[in-house]
């Protein structure tokens, strides 16, 4: 998969687990904030005013991450704020490229051929991963942030004096609830099938598949008679959880070894997963085409043939 090392590209992978077999993902590594009028958001540099037009969006379809910046560009209104460029779902040795390909959306503000292009626009010495999403800054030419959770509250809060939708996704009555879960479910959900998947010892991975399923079934009952995690209003924590949620069955179930359920048979989670498919930005932000192709395909550690399953045959319309 690649990663830089003081500005070098290196084949391979800088390693995902560590002495005990269990999957660690390491931190992002820009994180400043767009906010309305730039002052500085909760952690880098301020200088990053909301403004329509200054700002790029560098994604890929198949990634639940940048997923989630996908979704609340889509609901906000800002597809005509923020450009947007795509990567190819095929990660190789040269990591995320901007090679042809069905849905692939050049990058038109840098001319990159592969996404750790963007990253040396930003900083020629950067060491570590090169991931997605990242927020680009076409006036200091820099990156702003590569880190999802951050990228959806700009989406969501710094833009509505431009004319983005009025949408709240965590409203302050809602906010510690939100934080809350949101937490839970980044560790043994979100990051809970990397932390299956990509585990290397067979204690590390009961230990992540265990906390998922505890998780599953502890949302399962949560939703209970309502439509969403908050009950009848749909929050970032919704985001949050859909894109795991629409990659469970047909990548994480089987070559991740998330195997003990489907999301199909748990009757809230799958009736939860439909109904938020069938709101606006959902279902047109999901590709299961580059969902399904880069995990089978990319993963060669997992899944040497690369061969992509047919199945599973959903339906999600409710």
């Amino acid at each position: 998969m690649g990663y830089l090392l003081d500005g070098v590209w290196q084949t391979g992978s800088p390693g995902f687990a560590n002495t005990s077999g269990e999957f660690e993902r390491k931190a992002s590594s820009f994180r400043s904030f767009v906010t309305a009028d730039g002052s500085p958001g909760p952690s880098g540099e301020g200088g990053f005013p909301a403004a329509a037009g200054r700002y790029h969006l560098y994604v890929s379809l198949a990634c639940p991450w940048a997923h989630r910046a996908l979704v609340v560009r889509e609901r906000k209104g800002l597809a005509d704020m923020i450009g947007l460029s795509v990567v190819h779902w095929y990660m190789g040795d040269d990591g995320w490229s901007f090679a042809p390909g069905e849905g692939v959306v050049p990058d038109t503000v840098n001319g990159a051929a592969f996404m750790r292009d963007v990253y040396l626009a930003a900083d020629p010495s950067y060491s570590g991963r090169v991931t997605v999403p990242v927020l680009w800054d076409k006036e200091r030419s820099t990156i702003v942030s590569n880190e999802s959770a951050e990228i959806i509250r700009m989406f969501a809060e710094a833009f509505d004096g431009l004319g983005a939708r009025e949408e709240d996704y965590r409203p302050a009555a809602l906010a510690d609830e939100i934080d809350a879960v949101n937490a839970r479910v980044y560790e043994t959900v979100n990051n809970g099938v990397y932390r299956a998947g990509f585990a290397t010892r067979q204690a590390a991975y009961e230990a992540a598949v265990g906390d998922l399923f505890a998780s599953l079934d502890w949302l399962e009952a949560r939703l209970e008679g309502y439509d969403y995690l908050m009950g009848d209003k749909l929050t970032e924590a919704d985001v949050r959880l859909f894109t795991t949620l629409i990659r469970f069955d047909p990548v994480y179930y089987g070559h991740f070894k998330c195997n003990v359920r489907r999301i199909v048979d748990y009757p809230n989670l799958w009736r939860y997963l439909r109904t938020l498919y069938a709101q606006p930005g959902f279902a047109d932000t999901t590709d299961l085409f580059h969902i399904k192709h880069h995990y089978y395909q990319s993963h060669k550690s997992l899944n040497p043939t690369g061969i992509v399953p047919t199945g599973p045959a959903l339906d999600y319309s409710l």
